[in-house]
């Protein structure tokens, strides 16, 4: 999997769409609660996404993995969308944006 550009226009398509999915548990999107580690654009717009979950007994461990790749395949112009997951580094809300942290109300 090597990465040939940064494809700024499809990968910014790809994050719009991230934050469009939300943790069932916390009322903020994947994107913003810090689920997603890495978005790259690969040979032929295929898509591989490092992400974790709140923690590895996470109820959505097997369905929220497969949401982000089916709504990510969705995004006009990936070829294909691959999903990682890891618990390196483990999760934790200092990785939660300022903004979400705003709207939780942990600032």
């Amino acid at each position: 999997m090597s990465e040939i550009n940064d494809n700024s226009s499809l990968k910014n398509a790809v994050i719009e769409q991230l934050q469009t999915i939300f943790d069932p548990e916390i009322p903020v999107d994947i994107y913003q609660l810090g689920l997603i580690y890495e978005v790259k654009i690969l040979d032929n717009n295929k898509v591989y996404i490092l992400m974790t979950l709140t923690s590895p007994n996470c109820p959505v461990a097997e369905s929220l993995p497969a949401e982000v790749k089916e709504k990510v395949q969705f995004v006009a112009g990936v070829s294909e969308a691959e999903v990682g997951i890891t618990f390196e580094p483990p999760w934790d809300q200092e990785m939660i944006s300022d903004e979400a942290k705003l709207e939780l109300g942990l600032l």
